[in-house]
C-alpha cells in the first residue's frame, strides 16, 4: 500500500494554501465595493438603495435559482475537479464584467451599453452591467466555497480539520481586510475603480491556482482507490436531499448560519460609510477601522478551530459568538465608544462561530452528502445576504429623508444608521436561540458536537 498524499503534513497544508488563495480572492472582490459606497454615489450617481441592490445581486442566483444547492449536488455527483473549475471560472468572469460596468469605456457607449440602456431605463446601464457582473460572480462564489470546504475536509478529516477550516477562513479574511484597507485609497487615484480591477485580476489568477490543485486531486483519488478499492463511499443520490433536510441538527445549524452571517456581512457592506457618518472619519480611516474585523478573524479563527479540534465545545462556542454580535451592534447604536473596540470584539465573535460551525457539519452529515449539505446551507444563508443589504439601504434612505451625498460631502448632514443596526442586532438574538436548540439536539442525539474533532 502506497502512502496517500494527504498523510504528508507539508503537502496537505500546501494544498490548503493553494485553495485558500482562491477564497481570499473571492472575499476581496465580495467586499471591494464596501469602501467605495461614497464613490459610487459621487461618481456613478447610485443611491443608497441602488447600492444595496448592487451588492444584493451577489445572492440572487443562490436564493432564487438555488445555485449553491445545485452546485453542491453537482459537486457530489461529478466531483471536485469539473465543479470547481466551472464555478471558479464564473467568479472570474463576473468580476471582470463588474469592473467593465464601472469603466469610462463602457459608460461612454462601449460594447453592450446600448443593450443595457434598452430596458429598465430608470436605472443606468452601468448599474445594470455591474449588477449582472456581481450576479455572475455570486453564482460562482458560493459553490466555489462549497467546493473548497469539501476539499479541506477531504484532505484533513480525522486530522486537524477545524484548524484547517479556520486557517482557510483566516486566509480568506485577508482578502476582506485588504479590500477595506486599500480600496478607498486606490479610489483617490486614476482610475477610481482600480481596486475593482485588482479583484478581478486576482480571481483570474485564482482560476490558474485551481488548475494546479486539480493535478493533486487526480493523484489522491487514484491513491485512495488503489489503497482501499472496497471502501469507496456510496454514490450520492438525489433522494438523499430529503434525508439531509430532515436532520434536526442540520436545520438548526443552517438557521444559525443565516441569522449569524446576515448580522455581519451586510453590516460590513455599510460599516465604512457608517463610520464616516457617525464618527466623522475620512473614507480611508473608516476602511482601516472596518478592516479590524477581518484582521481579527485571521488571528482568532485558527485558534478557535484548534480549540474545538482538541477540546470540543462547538455548540457552546457558537452561542458565545452570537452573543458577542448582539453586544457589538448595540454598542454602535447606544454608545460613542471608540469604534476600534467593538470592531475588534466583532472580529472575535466572527471567528468563534465559523470555527465551530463548518467542522460541525462534517459530524452531522456523511462525506458523500457533504457538498449538498453545504450547498443547502449556503443557499439559505444567501437569503439573508440578498435581503438585508437591500433592507439596510431602504431603511437608511427612509430614516434620512432629504439627505444627499452632496450635503454629506459638504458637512451639512450625516446619515443616521441607528435603525438599520438595530435591525441587525435582532438577528444576533435569533442566532442565540438557534445555537441553544442545536446544543439541545446534540445532547439528545449524541452527535458529538461538544467532543473534540481530532481522533485519538
Amino acid at each position: 500500500m502506497s502512502k496517500i498524499l494527504r498523510e504528508s503534513k507539508i503537502l496537505r497544508w500546501a494544498i490548503l494554501l493553494i485553495v485558500s488563495s482562491v477564497m481570499a480572492a473571492n472575499y476581496f472582490f465580495y467586499d471591494v465595493l464596501s469602501p467605495l459606497q461614497g464613490k459610487l454615489r459621487e461618481v456613478m450617481g447610485f443611491s443608497n438603495s441602488e447600492y444595496g441592490f448592487l451588492v444584493s445581486a451577489y445572492s440572487i442566483p443562490n436564493v432564487f435559482l438555488a445555485m449553491a444547492v445545485v452546485g453542491g449536488i453537482i459537486l457530489d455527483k461529478i466531483g471536485i475537479r469539473i465543479t470547481g473549475l466551472l464555478f471558479v471560472g464564473f467568479m472570474a468572469a463576473g468580476a471582470l464584467l463588474t469592473h467593465y460596468g464601472s469603466c469610462n469605456y463602457f459608460i461612454q457607449g462601449g460594447i453592450g451599453y446600448n443593450f443595457f440602456n434598452s430596458f429598465l431605463t430608470a436605472y443606468s446601464p452601468s448599474l445594470k452591467m455591474m449588477v449582472f457582473g456581481f450576479f455572475l460572480f455570486g453564482l460562482g462564489a458560493e459553490t466555489s466555497i462549497v467546493v473548497i470546504t469539501k476539499i479541506i475536509v477531504k484532505w484533513f478529516k480525522g486530522k486537524e480539520v477545524a484548524l484547517a477550516l479556520g486557517t482557510n477562513i483566516a486566509i480568506a479574511r485577508m482578502g476582506t481586510a485588504l479590500a477595506f484597507m486599500f480600496s478607498a485609497s486606490l479610489a483617490n487615484s486614476t482610475p477610481w475603480n482600480k481596486a475593482i480591477w485588482i479583484g478581478a485580476l486576482a480571481l483570474s489568477i485564482g482560476v490558474l491556482g485551481f488548475i494546479i490543485y486539480i493535478l493533486f486531486d487526480i493523484k489522491i483519488d487514484r491513491q485512495i482507490k488503489e489503497n482501499n478499492p472496497s471502501g469507496v463511499e456510496d454514490e450520492f443520490k438525489i433522494s438523499d436531499i430529503g434525508k439531509i433536510i430532515k436532520i434536526p441538527a442540520l436545520v438548526y445549524i443552517t438557521l444559525l448560519c443565516v441569522t449569524f452571517y446576515s448580522a455581519v456581512f451586510p453590516f460590513l457592506k455599510y460599516a465604512p460609510d457608517m463610520l464616516v457618518n457617525k464618527f466623522g472619519f475620512n473614507p480611508e480611516k473608516a476602511g482601516m477601522i472596518a478592516a479590524i474585523l477581518p484582521l481579527g478573524t485571521i488571528i482568532f479563527t485558527p485558534l478557535f478551530g484548534l480549540f474545538t479540534d482538541y477540546r470540543g465545545k462547538s455548540a457552546s462556542v457558537m452561542i458565545l459568538g452570537s452573543l458577542l454580535i448582539i453586544l457589538v451592534h448595540l454598542s454602535f447604536v447606544f454608545t460613542t465608544i471608540n469604534p476600534y473596540i467593538p470592531m475588534f470584539v466583532l472580529g472575535i465573535g466572527f471567528s468563534l462561530v465559523p470555527a465551530a460551525m463548518w467542522p460541525a457539519v462534517a459530524k452531522i452529515v456523511d462525506q458523500n452528502k457533504l457538498g449538498t449539505a453545504y450547498g443547502l446551507m449556503f443557499s439559505i444563508q444567501n437569503i439573508g445576504l440578498w435581503l438585508f443589504p437591500m433592507l439596510i439601504g431602504m431603511v437608511l434612505d427612509v430614516s434620512n429623508p432629504g439627505i444627499t451625498q452632496e450635503m454629506v460631502s459638504n458637512g451639512e448632514a450625516v446619515y443616521n444608521y441607528t435603525n438599520p443596526i438595530l435591525m441587525l442586532s435582532l438577528l444576533g438574538l435569533l442566532g442565540i436561540v438557534f445555537a441553544l436548540l442545536l446544543k439541545r439536539e446534540d445532547k439528545k442525539s449524541g452527535i458529538g458536537l461538544e467532543l473534540p474533532n481530532v481522533q485519538a
